[in-house]
């Protein structure tokens, strides 16, 4: 008879440990604390680079013609900005990417969903499908510019061709990884044709989904700076990736430094405000993540 009294302070010391490691640490809502704790890490990792590239500088192991101080590619860039170049550039950069990636999206996610369901299709379309994902997008800019000329459908399909292999096989591979249940409940309950992809098979794969999407955002961008580097003309109008072209033409490395610090921070912003975020919040609607 005494042990069953210890056998029930051991049982509640249990459960009261259990209760403790389900309850999640507070996490403050102070949005100062939230923005420092989410840019603190990358301010930080901006600052390293920006001083270890100032001390090769003041080491003079590269000319200041090859490798000019950051403070050089600064005025350049704001020397671009105040003739209003660089606001340009941006508009048309983001433009064609906006317009290239959401065709490439269309594309991609039509025939990811035909391949995923359809076997007769899976071996071939699957096999060139990663033929063009490891094909280089740039090697697309000749044959474009035989095509259409000169013209912004050049670079449209350039960016279409780099970006809709990338989200055709994400969402191959997101179907594949579709629990078996979910099958047998959509079928179980009668789901066929659009029924079973908009209410089954689309939210099941939806965390794969935006994986592969986010992952041909960049494929897009590179892309789309390919196209530029080599597809300009007066008449296509300045990009990015032809500010950086004038800057190799104009023996410029400010200036090409200065294009290459805007195509980054572009194809950066774009996917910390846009695709992490969605990522984030299907994530946490799942309860796979803290929110």
């Amino acid at each position: 008879m005494a042990t069953e009294p210890v056998e029930q302070v051991a049982l509640v010391e249990l459960e009261e440990g259990l209760d403790a490691l389900q309850v999640a640490r507070p996490v403050s809502d102070h949005p100062a604390i939230r923005v420092a704790r989410s840019l603190g890490p990358r301010l930080g990792a901006v600052v390293a680079v920006i001083l270890i590239w100032q001390l090769v500088v003041a080491l003079h192991l590269k000319p200041a013609f090859a490798l000019p101080a950051p403070g050089d590619v600064w005025a350049s860039l704001v020397q671009q900005a105040r003739a209003g170049h660089l606001s340009e550039a941006i508009f048309n950069s983001m433009r064609r990417a906006a317009l290239g990636y959401g065709a490439a999206l269309l594309i991609g996610t039509m025939v990811g969903l035909a391949v995923s369901r359809l076997l007769v299709l899976r071996t071939g379309v699957g096999s060139l499908l990663a033929a063009l994902l490891s094909l280089p997008s740039v090697t697309w800019v000749p044959i474009g510019i035989l095509w259409f000329g000169l013209t912004d459908a050049t670079i449209y399909f350039v960016v279409i061709l780099g970006a809709f292999p990338s989200i055709a096989r994400g969402v191959i591979s997101a179907v594949d990884q579709i629990d078996p249940l979910v099958l047998r409940l959509a079928r179980s309950l009668g789901a066929r044709g659009l029924d079973l992809y908009r209410h089954f098979l689309l939210p099941a794969a939806l965390p794969g989904y935006l994986s592969g999407m986010q992952q041909a955002w960049a494929f897009s961008w590179r892309s789309l700076m390919a196209a530029e580097l080599i597809a300009h003309s007066p008449q296509l109008g300045l990009g990015l990736g032809q500010l950086l072209n004038d800057g190799q033409e104009q023996f410029d490395m400010p200036l090409a430094l200065a294009a290459m610090i805007g195509i980054l921070a572009v194809g950066l912003t774009v996917d910390e405000l846009l695709f992490r975020p969605l990522g984030r919040g299907v994530l946490r609607r799942r309860g796979l993540t803290t929110p």
